[in-house]
């Protein structure tokens, strides 16, 4: 063929991805509601509707959503370092905690690199890490579906550059204790990042999980992840944080996607935390459903874990998770089902429990 050719030549080739993204496993959200008679319980929103402070919040700022945010979101993580008793320049900002996940894995890892997680866990963990290169390491649950921490201390290596800890975990619900923790901490290299994810904290009884800002202020490998979109009702405006060594912090808001974080978003989380009685009282709310619901399935024999999230874990295995997610279709009730594991249920307001509860009482466990 001439050069003439091939200059001409229609051109067939299409970009190809990397290889990574190619084999990368797609996040599954929870199912979306299609009817007025549907019960959204899959995603562990909050029932509740926003705070009424957000939402006067957003209103505001509305009518400045022709200009940018702040990018160094300063006022935000001046009211958070405020609340937590840290300095603005420990705490770094992105859109939901998983976005700032992705910034701590990013600003961490190289290809190669090892990141230690329980599994099964929060669903994002492996998706970001793989998608930086690095090598996801799942250590499987132990017997009460929580964090094994001996078999996580022991999977560490000379590649390992994070660990995550998700407590209360995700899709489980059990929390890991302050002990536990600290003592893992005691036991894994210092310059391992040890990710404290604490999406639910809010939800969690006192003292069934770790001080974590104890454990911050003791052991500077430490770094919280929080998120706004749980208890405090922002899922739809996506906004999450960190705190950590200033270094961290600091290499985290490089590694951010500018902008990320709305206007709106930014506004409505300041005035969340300036609601925070409100917002405890409807956690404190969400903690007596939860407790009423688990009562009531252990007295028609579900064997469940003690949750601290705003949702019960059914460990079920091929059949009755089949059972359980036709029933529940039937019913109107959307779940999220882990195939293989269990179910996750949502708690949420009295009417879409009771029919959760009436549903699973005529089911064998």
């Amino acid at each position: 063929m001439t050069r003439d050719q091939l200059l001409t030549a229609p051109d067939t080739a299409i970009p190809t991805l990397r290889g990574a993204v190619a084999g990368l496993p797609s996040y599954v959200p929870g199912r979306r509601s299609a009817g007025t008679d549907i019960a959204a319980l899959a995603s562990n929103e909050s029932h509740y509707d926003p705070l009424p402070a957000a939402t006067a919040a957003v209103a505001e700022a509305a009518g400045r959503m022709n200009r940018y945010p702040d990018m160094a979101a300063v006022e935000l993580r001046e009211r958070l370092a405020r609340h937590l008793g840290v300095t603005a320049g420990e705490i770094a900002v992105g859109p939901g905690s998983v976005g700032v996940l992705q910034q701590i894995i990013t600003g961490l890892c190289d290809a190669g690199d090892e990141v230690i997680f329980a599994w099964r866990s929060f669903e994002a963990y492996p998706i970001l890490i793989e998608l930086a290169g690095a090598r996801p390491v799942r250590i499987p649950l132990d017997d009460a579906e929580g964090h094994d921490l001996d078999a996580m201390a022991a999977a560490v290596t000379a590649r390992t550059k994070v660990i995550l800890l998700c407590t209360p975990n995700n899709p489980t619900g059990v929390p890991i204790s302050h002990a536990h923790i600290e003592a893992f901490l005691q036991s894994v290299r210092s310059d391992i990042l040890v990710v404290i994810d604490e999406a639910y904290v809010e939800y969690a009884e006192a003292g069934s999980g770790p001080d974590s800002l104890a454990l911050y202020r003791r052991y500077p490998n430490v770094c919280i992840l929080r998120t706004f979109s749980k208890a405090y009702g922002l899922a739809g405006l996506r906004v999450g944080y960190a705190v950590a060594a200033p270094a961290i912090a600091e290499g985290l808001r490089r590694t951010a996607l500018p902008f990320a974080v709305s206007a709106l978003a930014q506004k409505a989380a300041i005035a969340s935390l300036d609601a925070g009685e409100e917002m405890e009282a409807r956690v404190a709310a969400v903690r007596q459903k939860r407790a009423r619901m688990a009562a009531q399935l252990e007295a028609r024999g579900w064997k469940l874990q003690p949750s601290q999230g705003n949702f019960l874990w059914i460990r079920a295995d091929e059949s009755l998770l089949a059972r359980l997610v036709d029933a529940f279709d039937r019913a109107g009730i959307l779940v999220r089902a882990y195939q293989g594991d269990g179910v996750r249920i949502t708690v949420a307001d009295p009417a879409s429990n009771d029919r959760v509860l009436r549903l699973l009482e005529t089911h064998a466990a």
